[in-house]
C-alpha cells in the first residue's frame, strides 16, 4: 500500500512538471509579442523554428551546446560574469533583447546574474526537473534557446536571480 502512495505522489509531481508550466517549445503560435528596447514598443515577431543542423551551422559547437542542448558553462569562466559595460544583453541565437546592464548584479555564483528581464514577455519560463531537482528554466521566447535558470534569492526589487550562461548572450553597448 505504501509503495502505491509513493508512486502516486511521484506521478503527480511528474505530471505537474510536465503540464503545470508555460507552454514548452515548440510553441503553438507562430509569433510572439516582445519588447523591442530600441523603439520602446511591443512588437509581434515570428518565432524562429529551424533544424538542429542549421542551428549547429549558425552558432558553432560551444554556443550550440548551451542554447540547444541545455548545457551549462563552468562557473567563473563566462565572458560576461564580471563584465561591467553599459548596454543590452541579447539572445546569442536570435538577437532578442533579454536583459539590460541596469539589472545586472554580482551574485557571486560564477554566472552573469540579473534581477529582471527587459520585459516579462522577453523571457519564457519552464519547469526543469533535471538532475533530481525542480528548477525554473529560462528560454528565449523567439527561438527556444536555453539561457539558464531563475531563482528566488535575488536582490530587491524583484528578489529574483536570473542566472544566465555567457555563451547564451551577445552584448550591445549603449
Amino acid at each position: 500500500m505504501q509503495i502505491g502512495k509513493i508512486f502516486a505522489l511521484w506521478l503527480g509531481f511528474l505530471l505537474l512538471g510536465t503540464f503545470g508550466c508555460r507552454p514548452s517549445y515548440p510553441p503553438t503560435s507562430s509569433t510572439v509579442t516582445i519588447l523591442d528596447v530600441k523603439s520602446g514598443k511591443m512588437k509581434e515577431m515570428p518565432r524562429i523554428q529551424i533544424s538542429e543542423e542549421e542551428w549547429k551551422k549558425r552558432l558553432g559547437p560551444d554556443v550550440c551546446l548551451i542554447v540547444r542542448k541545455k548545457g551549462t558553462e563552468q562557473p567563473f569562466t563566462g565572458a560576461f560574469n564580471h563584465f561591467k559595460k553599459e548596454g543590452l544583453y541579447r539572445c546569442a541565437a536570435c538577437g532578442t533583447d533579454l536583459f539590460s546592464s541596469d539589472s545586472k548584479f554580482d551574485s557571486k555564483t560564477g554566472w552573469p546574474s540579473f534581477f529582471a528581464p527587459v520585459a516579462p514577455s522577453n523571457i519564457e519560463m519552464k519547469h526543469d526537473w533535471s538532475y533530481g531537482m525542480m528548477r525554473t528554466e529560462i528560454v528565449c521566447p523567439r527561438c527556444g534557446a536555453h539561457l539558464g535558470h531563475v531563482f528566488d534569492d535575488g536582490p530587491p526589487p524583484t528578489e529574483k536571480r536570473y542566472c544566465v550562461n555567457s555563451r547564451a548572450l551577445q552584448f550591445a553597448e549603449k
